[in-house]
């Protein structure tokens, strides 16, 4: 994939201004419904922002560390990696509306939240994280998305382009999230 890095970087703000907006819906819910599940091998609305929280502990540092290293300039055309190009797509369902089309992935087991016992603190954390993620990426204009390089939360060993990573990072945050928006409208027999 080949963009404007200012494309990219626009196109990736406004996905993360919109899970922003999605989240807050959640507050209106009771804790009931948000831990609702349909069955217990199945991830609850509350679990899915914790999913997400828990990659956020691992990828905002490892993000915030390599700005704060600054490589390179910032360049005017971003070019994704194969891999990393490859990570990030599989992320996305083809329908963000609906979720459909998302090949089911297995978690690891550190990033499992299945049977955690969730408040809304998993929400507020959720909206930190996404705060803080926009500042990262206004932060990452003046720098290379090409040369800057990030671990990722699988293999300190196998590094992504900074582009790539919040790509990732993002696509994954919405794959989750429509998860979640699908649970957060049921009714429990006794409402």
């Amino acid at each position: 994939m080949k963009i404007q890095t200012e494309a990219l970087l626009v196109d990736l703000t406004n996905r993360t201004k919109q899970l922003i907006q999605e989240a807050e819906l959640f507050k209106e819910k009771s804790e009931e419904v948000l831990n609702y599940k349909k069955d217990p091998a199945s991830w609850s609305a509350l679990e899915c922002l914790e999913h997400l929280n828990l990659y956020g502990r691992f990828y905002l540092p490892e993000i915030k560390k390599r700005i704060q290293e600054g490589k390179g300039k910032s360049d005017p055309v971003f070019n994704s990696g194969w891999l990393g190009n490859y990570f990030a797509n599989s992320m996305l369902p083809k329908d963000l509306s609906t979720g459909s089309g998302l090949k089911k992935m297995k978690t690891f087991k550190n990033m499992n939240p299945i049977n955690s016992q969730l408040d809304k603190q998993v929400i507020d954390e959720f909206l930190n994280q996404q705060k803080e993620l926009l500042q990262l990426l206004e932060e990452s204009r003046r720098i290379s998305l090409n040369k800057t390089r990030t671990a990722i939360s699988i293999s300190k060993l196998i590094k992504l382009k900074l582009g790539d990573t919040f790509r990732f990072v993002i696509y994954h945050n919405q794959r989750h999230m429509a998860q979640a928006l699908r649970l957060r409208s049921v009714t429990l027999p006794h409402e």
